[in-house]
């Protein structure tokens, strides 16, 4: 079979895909080029700078694999991939070390004010006094995101005799303490912490994370450092914190738009500024590049790829079966995130009806995927789900049966949060995903990427009240569904919404008499 590499990429990996293929170097091929040769692979190999698109994509017919040189895919059309059944690879681990390491760094950096001092002596100055920094021993770090990275940086943390907290939502206070890590809440973290560092994904929970509010609450001389991704730390609000000394110094690769040519940032005191270079070390490119190429080879194989991140391999059979469903099994684990609140620990995934006659995992691989991907860096498929559900503590049990009710087929998933069990269920008609169950209540509603949830005492006006104020912030309601116990009293209102709800009004809602919960849920592509 035959690869095209298309960017630069280390030669250890190369020399193992031409021990089993014919292999192409054509690094700077403009796109028109890379279209008219696609057709002649089975393989492609890029890094970040080429554009996978839906016209490339059509364009290699034989494609069977694309692999990305790194960790983010957002140069890879995955769903034009997906379906014209081509896996895209990528390559997760390589650079933890890489990682880890560099935000060590910047964190070094910003605490002795090596960068500046520096600067100051290549101008011929000799000022001591002004470049006085701080020992980070005693001191305590806050990291938020435990996964593979963030537990590296907690090791070596410890070895620097730091206090290490830790926020993430799928991590057990249990597993955190394996890694010598404190597991406690945002708030808190944000309150404690001398250095807060993010490594999460860039999500609509997770945009500006670190932004004024959350400065506000840090204490005074801290430390922000971002070696994640840009956006997850709101620049502007970082160099006015800079700027009036709330803050004292911040370590960032990453930025909103690179490069980063009008950021705040690059005019702000006590800024360490570097390039993205999270992964740039010899070694982890290296690491990088074998372990793209062995995904590749297992691909072109006919093995199950380690890290495919848009769809499990299935056999014939059973994708005909089930491939309708695992849009709907995401989308239930996306759900139950969010309405849950998170900290799962203990799910059960039951499959009924014609779906309990066939290998289940895929799909439990789709609800997994659905609940964590908001909260970890890596994508989870049919390899890694269970492996990372274990690493944060959440246990999930099949349960198969015939029976269905009235459906062909039914998927639900329940679990206990915050001392209340959570059930979501859901099913296919039409080909579309429906939720037909929100813990007792029995519905028929089609998911929307916006919903707004109330729980409230069954009242008169309520639900008109609510209706006007969504009216008045010109947020168009597609589609409405009420259930309650009995008249008058606990009752559950659900929403289909055009448009994302700010979070004044929901917090206007919520205070509304008679409201005594409200969700926000998002599931499209947005959130």
């Amino acid at each position: 079979m035959r690869v095209l590499i298309a960017e630069s990429v280390a030669q250890e990996g190369i020399e193992r895909l031409r021990t089993q293929h014919h292999v192409d170097e054509r690094p700077g091929l403009t796109h028109e080029e890379l279209c008219s040769i696609l057709p002649d692979y089975d393989a492609l190999i890029v890094r970040s700078q080429v554009k996978v698109d839906a016209e490339l994509i059509e364009a290699g017919g034989r494609l069977a694999v694309i692999g990305r040189a790194g960790v983010g895919v957002d140069n890879v059309d995955l769903e034009a991939a997906t379906r014209a059944g081509i896996v895209v690879v990528n390559a997760p681990t390589g650079n933890t070390i890489a990682a880890a390491e560099h935000t060590l760094a910047l964190l070094y950096g910003v605490a002795r004010r090596t960068a500046a001092a520096d600067a100051s002596l290549r101008r011929g100055e000799w000022e001591r006094g002004r470049f006085t920094g701080l020992e980070l021993r005693g001191r305590t770090l806050g990291i938020i995101g435990l996964g593979k990275i963030g537990q590296a940086i907690a090791v070596r943390a410890l070895a620097m005799e730091m206090t290490v907290i830790g926020v993430d939502p799928y991590v057990t206070a249990e597993a955190a303490a394996n890694h010598g890590v404190e597991l406690v809440e945002f708030d808190e973290l944000l309150g404690r912490a001398d250095v807060v560092t993010v490594h999460v994904p860039l999500t609509r929970s997770t945009r500006g994370l670190i932004g004024r509010e959350a400065i506000a609450r840090m204490q005074p001389g801290s430390i922000v450092l971002n070696v994640a991704r840009g956006g997850i730390v709101d620049e502007a609000a970082v160099a006015e914190a800079l700027g009036s000394g709330h803050l004292g110094g911040a370590g960032i690769d990453v930025y909103d738009r690179e490069p980063p040519t009008d950021s705040p940032l690059l005019d702000a005191p006590n800024a360490l500024l570097t390039p993205h270079l999270g992964a740039s070390t010899a070694e982890a490119q290296i690491l990088v590049s074998e372990e793209i190429a062995d995904q590749v080879l297992d691909v072109l194989a006919g093995r199950s790829a380690r890290y495919a991140v848009n769809a499990p391999l299935l056999t014939p059979e059973t994708a005909r079966a089930i491939a309708p469903y695992l849009p709907l099994a995401e989308v239930l684990g996306r759900f139950f995130a969010q309405f849950s609140r998170g900290g799962v620990h203990r799910l059960t995934l039951e499959l009924a009806g014609e779906l309990a006659e066939f290998d289940g995992s895929p799909l439990v691989a789709a609800m997994l995927r659905g609940l964590l991907e908001t909260s970890i860096t890596e994508r989870v498929n049919l390899v890694n789900a269970g492996a990372l559900a274990k690493a944060r503590g959440i246990t999930v049990i099949e349960r198969k049966t015939p029976d269905a009710g009235a459906f062909a087929a039914l998927i639900t998933i329940s679990g206990e949060t915050g001392g209340r069990t959570t059930v979501v269920a859901g099913t296919v008609a039409g080909g579309e995903p429906r939720i037909t169950r929100l813990d007792d209540y029995r519905l028929d509603m089609a998911p929307a990427d916006s919903m707004l949830i109330t729980r409230h005492q069954d009242r008169p006006g309520t639900v008109g009240r609510v209706g006007v104020m969504l009216g008045q912030a010109d947020i168009n309601i597609s589609a409405m569904h009420l259930a309650r116990t009995r008249p008058r009293e606990d009752a559950f209102m659900i929403l289909a919404l055009d448009d994302d709800v700010p979070d004044e009004i929901s917090a206007a809602i919520r205070t509304q008499d008679g409201v005594t919960d409200l969700w926000m849920i998002r599931l499209g592509s947005g959130r």
